[in-house]
């Protein structure tokens, strides 16, 4: 009976540990996912502000002077 006692324990230790270990790795992938996530954001500003070009379209450009 003791040695059943003993090896629950050791196995309900080795389950904290592995919780643990879990849970920090839970946190530093949250922790990653929220600054990728920023960089996205910044990235998509980045892009948008690209976007605008100080060149015209051929569509808005005035016609040249005919000759």
């Amino acid at each position: 009976m003791q040695d059943r006692l003993t090896e629950l324990e050791i196995k309900f230790m080795q389950q904290e540990q592995t919780l643990e270990i879990l849970s920090e790795q839970v946190y530093l992938q949250q922790k990653e996912i929220f600054n990728l996530s920023q960089q996205i954001q910044i990235l998509s500003e980045r892009l948008k502000t690209l976007a605008v070009s100080p060149i015209a379209s051929p569509a808005e450009e005035t016609p040249p002077p005919h000759y």
